[in-house]
């Protein structure tokens, strides 16, 4: 997919330059790849673009007050890094399940995604969930290591799915992913919310934060 295809206000002289992956990690990153220099919690991802180069990246996309210069390579700086990446998850992998369902709340849900799964394949109608337990399907259960995978994770595996003919999903919405962004840039049917009793203030800091970060689904 070409760079102005993925990029608002794509400077034209990088606008056909041809992109074959995503990643916000250095370590991911491959050839012909654009990375997106997040700003974590813990480290800036400005550190890592030369990493990225290293590794095959043909164009970064970083805040706007990074100062260094890379000659030879597309450096795009934009206001909100975050965003730009979930707009380019949107439009990279493009195909996404019709109907597609987050479920966010301090307990519940993995429950409240396994019994939808259940409900639907007692039916015989394709579905997946996403969250926990990994990607599960009626016959298959793929790891993912976190509750929400990361966005670019994310909308892959929804792309995988949609190409297999999955158009009802579930997905598991923590308030770390909700916080992170890593469900930006999906289009959701529905949303629904279990309950809400005091966790994670570790990373939240307080319970009005965490309070906003399940609201924001």
């Amino acid at each position: 997919m070409l760079l102005k295809n993925l990029i608002n206000r794509c400077p034209q002289k990088y606008k056909k330059i041809n992109i074959k992956g995503i990643a916000s990690d250095s370590r991911k990153t491959k050839k012909n790849f654009i990375f997106f220099a997040l700003t974590g919690t813990k480290q800036s991802g400005d550190k890592f673009i030369k990493d990225a180069v290293k590794k095959g990246a043909v164009a970064v996309i970083c805040k706007e007050n990074f100062k260094s210069k890379i000659s030879g390579l597309p450096l795009i700086k934009v206001k909100n890094v975050q965003r730009s990446l979930a707009e380019a998850c949107e439009k990279f992998f493009k195909e996404k399940p019709a109907r597609i369902i987050a479920v966010t709340g301090t307990n519940g849900k993995s429950s409240v995604a396994n019994f939808f799964l259940q409900i639907f394949n007692f039916n015989n109608i394709a579905a997946a969930s996403i969250g926990t337990l990994g990607v599960m399907q009626k016959n298959r259960k793929k790891p993912i290591g976190l509750t929400t995978p990361d966005i670019i994770s994310l909308h892959k595996e929804l792309n995988d799915l949609k190409r297999k003919g999955i158009n009802n999903v579930i997905l598991e919405a923590s308030s770390h992913g909700l916080a992170q962004g890593r469900l930006d840039g999906i289009k959701y049917k529905a949303g629904i919310f279990t309950n809400f009793s005091l966790d994670h203030l570790d990373f939240h800091k307080n319970i009005k934060n965490y309070f906003n970060s399940k609201m924001i689904l």
